[in-house]
């Protein structure tokens, strides 16, 4: 999720587990900055290799067994600075970076972006489709219970955050089985044999929600609003990536076809070339508008391209102003 959400997860739990109401500040922001911690790994990259990035973002920082070590190395660092207004020890520290550290990659796994949270022994990009990366009604009342707490000196405010947070995360479970079922509904009406299906949230909301689902072929995208009334957005199909067929005359050997499989497994293969530029392959499961096909990153390839030469990685996150305003009538109209 987004590094805001991310860092006050961190403190509300910090704050759920300790003992009294002295530094419920201090340790705040500890929780707060082992919360983000993690996501560090987004310095791992390359000049030549633009796909280096996706392969460790949400990797091993990410991994339940390197919980322990992430709170560890958090707390080398934080020790130095609280001992200085706290008498806290090592240990202590210790265990609650490790607290805000943990919560990092389980909330990360909420999301659709997948995380490898059984990494080295697994890897599985582990996404359970129950929250938007960025939801403000999930994130601020934490920040407000949160704020509370260090500002009363009550920690059970604190605690009223975290409740709060799995309140919301497990009515993203429900809704995305409830959007589940209607895109099967969907899918049984058009007479579709669906080989697999995903719902996912989108855009800030838990309201409307995207879904993709792979039929004879094809990917079909629609969009669903559950509340407050259920409505149905008839949506687009595009045709699945046939590396074989569509892209025939890449060399096997050659450094953009283990890209495109380097991509294919970061994406769970929910690709298509966009219908306006056959050089690019998109990851279908991403578009501003939950009706689209619309791809929010991608990768572009070339027959000029050397055996060496790597794909380029392409984004597209803008957020029109026009997009924007559509995805708001969809929430609200009748």
């Amino acid at each position: 999720m987004d590094p805001i959400s991310q860092g006050i997860i961190g403190s509300t739990a910090v704050q759920t587990i300790q003992r009294n109401n002295h530094s419920l500040g201090l340790l705040a922001i500890v929780g707060f900055l082992s919360g983000m911690a993690p996501d560090l790994d987004i310095f791992i990259r390359s000049q030549t290799d633009p796909l280096l990035f996706l392969e460790f973002h949400r990797q091993f920082t990410h991994s339940l067994i390197f919980i322990p070590i992430g709170g560890l190395l958090c707390a080398s660092i934080f020790f130095w600075v609280i001992k200085r207004f706290s008498a806290i020890t090592f240990h202590e520290t210790w265990i609650y970076t490790t607290i805000g550290y943990g919560t990092h990659s389980l909330l990360d796994a909420c999301t659709s972006y997948g995380t490898l949270l059984f990494w080295p022994f697994s890897f599985e990009r582990v996404a359970w489709n129950n929250i938007s990366i960025i939801d403000p009604l999930f994130t601020f009342p934490i920040i407000i219970f949160v704020g509370l707490s260090v500002y009363l000196k009550k920690r059970v405010l604190g605690r009223c955050g975290l409740v709060w947070a799995l309140c919301y995360l497990l009515l993203g479970v429900y809704l995305n089985q409830v959007a589940l079922q209607a895109g099967k509904d969907l899918a049984d009406a058009r007479g579709h044999p669906v080989s697999r299906i995903v719902a996912k949230p989108t855009f800030a909301n838990l309201l409307i929600w995207k879904i993709v689902y792979e039929s004879g072929g094809y990917f079909y995208t629609d969009g669903v609003r559950i509340l407050p009334t259920k409505k149905i957005f008839t949506g687009e199909k595009i045709k699945k990536l046939d590396l074989n067929h569509d892209l025939s005359w890449i060399d096997k050997n050659s450094q953009q076809h283990k890209d495109i499989h380097r991509f294919a497994w970061f994406s769970d293969d929910f690709l298509a070339l966009q219908p306006d530029n056959p050089s690019r392959i998109v990851d279908i499961r991403y578009s501003m508008l939950p009706n689209e096909i619309g791809g929010l990153w991608g990768i572009e390839i070339s027959k000029e391209a050397t055996k060496e030469e790597h794909v380029q990685y392409i984004t597209n996150r803008s957020l029109s102003e026009r997009r924007f305003k559509q995805l708001l009538k969809m929430i609200m109209e009748n």
